[in-house]
């Protein structure tokens, strides 16, 4: 009989700047098998986000960063292929925080199930999962939009700004969305409903954003920083919101933005308009998982919200999604597909 084979992905070494090929490593071994409390989860869909590049870096954060020579993290929606673990049975279907392989031992810690019958599977990790929650919380929690109010979304076809802009239309809000492609800027007003959608390659972004913006900005959703930022604060109203949910532009920086210090001129808006910045990590607020859950899951039903998929095959193709992703490639929440979906 032949040796079933485990191929993971693993951090080769430290990026400076963007990162490439030669920074990740592909290891084949062969499958284990699980111990006594223990189960085998075969990896149905993997996570690709933003957030992994930071933990490519040797920093302070607020969760350790990868070793060299370990696993990518990430979150993955797997199968309990052999369980010897008493809560889990084979065949269930999960989500843990298994990495970038074909396999996975796991105890059971940080294991949940997930509930196939609220959406596709692939959901839960994206807008019925970590983004999604993202979303949720940091404008309904933080942002606290009211209605009339204008709201600004960077990223706003991302997984999680695409769900923000929804949400905010919800609420009674203007939504101006900023994106990079026309095409995604065309999908952020046909199909997730925005008013407006203001590409960020446009040369005067200041100035076509204050023209969507005529009441000014009450909530921005910040995603990005760079030139959004730049363009956004001072539209800002007083007493203003700023979810500081990311900050793309800057994950491959390798020193000071160039161009004067603009630091000054943003804290000076920040006080004589007495703006909220808040920034969030989304491991604070696991309490509003029911009340995200019950929520987008009903507004999913409804047909009140949409979602888009960017799906990549196969576990030998995440670390070039990953890459074209820090470069705004991916168009929705980028999934990869890893093996074959059993609730299909």
């Amino acid at each position: 009989m032949s040796t079933r084979i485990n191929r993971r992905i693993t951090l080769a070494a430290r990026p400076t700047g963007a990162p490439k090929v030669s920074d990740f490593a592909t290891v084949d071994e062969p499958v284990p098998a699980p111990d006594d409390g223990e189960m085998l989860l075969r990896t149905l869909y993997l996570s690709l986000d933003p957030y992994m590049r930071g933990r490519m870096n040797d920093v302070k954060s607020y969760v350790p960063p990868v070793r060299i020579g370990q696993t990518m993290e990430g979150g993955a929606v797997s199968v309990v292929e052999e369980s010897r673990h008493p809560e889990f049975s084979a065949g269930a279907v999960v989500f843990g925080r298994t990495g970038w392989q074909q396999f996975a031992i796991s105890n059971g810690k940080g294991i949940r199930p997930v509930d196939s019958s609220l959406a596709p599977i692939s959901t839960a990790l994206g807008i019925l999962g970590m983004p999604g929650l993202t979303g949720y919380v940091g404008l309904l929690d933080l942002g606290q939009p009211k209605e009339g109010e204008t709201v600004v979304v960077s990223a706003a076809t991302g997984a999680v700004g695409s769900l923000v802009g929804q949400i905010a239309k919800l609420k009674g809000c203007r939504v101006v969305g900023v994106a990079g492609a026309e095409e995604k800027c065309r999908y952020a007003v046909d199909a997730l409903g925005l008013d407006a959608c203001v590409s960020h390659r446009d040369a005067d972004l200041a100035g076509t954003l204050k023209d969507q913006c005529p009441d000014g900005v009450d909530v921005y959703f910040e995603n990005v920083g760079g030139k959004v930022f730049d363009a956004v604060i001072g539209l800002m109203n007083v007493h203003g919101r700023i979810p500081v949910c990311g900050g793309i532009a800057h994950y491959n920086d390798t020193g000071p933005p160039p161009g004067p210090d603009r630091l000054a001129g943003a804290m000076r808006i920040i006080l004589t308009r007495r703006l909220t910045v808040r920034g969030f990590i989304i491991f604070d607020h696991h309490h509003r998982i029911p009340d995200f859950t019950r929520d987008v899951s009903g507004w999913l039903r409804e047909g009140r919200i949409v979602y888009r998929e960017d799906v990549v095959e196969g576990i030998d193709n995440a670390v070039g999604a990953f890459l074209g992703l820090l470069r705004g490639e991916n168009f929705g929440k980028l999934i990869v597909k890893v093996s074959d979906d059993p609730t299909i």
